[in-house]
């Protein structure tokens, strides 16, 4: 991070090259208004989309849902669903679901290019079962298996990958945070199913045509590194302001270089705006989608006087993006 002229980005023969994108696409308003660079700092739900150690460090029970509006304009949507719960003093159970709405798409052939009359929709779909366990309130590590499916009417894929995580926390207020994860290292996804089937006629000249199966390659999960830091600052009392640095080690992508910072108000009300840089995007022509920017906001209070570690939080980010009208990002978060 110190010399970048020294940094190479990824790997230019492999980018492309994998498959299940949407496990890089982030459904969660907190860290989405981070550029999901806060791999030493993320807690709670969504820990199990970035650092999964970060799991652990909840109270009792977090309920989160999430919805994004992808790049405003081409009708993709994210919604998800995530739950944590406490186990005993040390540990924390979790569960993620996430799927992507694309709409109805029109049905076109050779003969009718404007439409059939019919639509269809993809299912892109995965769900994760996470455990995170901290010792003595510094170490926390964490491991989240994830199912990974992807189909149409009549073809199919799926998957299994595993996120793995560590978060250290050191210093007089534990303001100094270390965080490393490893994502979506699995199985290699294939496609398979009747919509690879194509009748041709028989070689033999008879009146009788023949059903071939056609066999589609396998691809790569998009595998990637987090390496995070973080610094907290108490200027005046109530009042945190958070640092934070990240790069991203991407197995079929560019590498990425992230900065942000994070600012609360008794921890009820945030706002926060971070920076991602993609490393080798200027000699490359194929422009990042992301213009590297954005920004979000956080207000959280109690349900009740009397309860007061019952919370509900609402969450909201934008990150700017080179074509279209940007990704919006909403989260309606309930702390038990």
């Amino acid at each position: 991070m110190a010399f970048p002229g020294l940094v190479q980005a990824g790997n230019p023969d492999r980018q492309g090259e994998a498959g299940a994108y949407e496990l890089l696409m982030n459904p969660w308003a907190p860290s989405a208004g981070l550029h999901t660079i806060n791999t030493a700092s993320i807690s709670g739900v969504e820990a199990m989309r970035l650092n999964v150690a970060g799991l652990v460090r909840v109270d009792r029970m977090e309920v989160m849902l999430g919805h994004a509006n992808y790049m405003q304009g081409v009708d993709i949507r994210m919604n998800a669903l995530g739950l944590s719960r406490k186990i005993g003093d040390n540990g924390a159970f979790g569960l993620s679901i996430m799927a992507i709405d694309f709409g109805d798409i029109r049905v076109t052939t050779d003969d009718q290019p404007e439409g059939t009359g019919a639509t269809y929709s993809p299912n892109f779909f995965n769900i994760g079962v996470s455990y995170s366990h901290i010792f003595e309130n510094k170490v926390s590590v964490g491991i989240t298996v994830r199912g990974v499916s992807q189909s149409l009417t009549d073809i199919a894929a799926f998957g299994l990958a595993i996120d793995a995580g560590i978060q250290y926390v050191t210093g007089p207020n534990d303001n100094f945070k270390i965080g490393i994860s490893l994502r979506n290292v699995g199985s290699p996804m294939r496609f398979g199913g009747e919509g690879l089937a194509t009748q041709r006629p028989s070689p033999n000249q008879s009146a009788y045509e023949l059903t071939y199966n056609s066999r589609a390659a396998e691809f790569s999960m998009p595998s990637m590194l987090n390496l995070g830091v973080a610094y907290d600052l108490f200027p005046f009392e109530k009042h945190r302001i958070s640092l934070m640095g990240n790069f991203t080690s991407h197995s079929f992508s560019r590498d990425q270089l992230g900065a942000g910072f994070e600012y609360a108000l008794a921890e009820q009300f945030k706002v926060r705006a971070a920076y991602k840089y993609d490393l080798g995007s200027e000699q490359d022509a194929a422009q990042p989608l992301y213009s590297g920017l954005s920004a979000g906001g956080s207000i959280e209070f109690p349900l009740s006087r009397e309860e007061k570690n019952t919370r509900v939080g609402l969450d909201y980010a934008y990150r700017a993006t080179r074509i279209y009208n940007g990704t919006h990002n909403i989260s309606l978060r309930f702390s038990l």
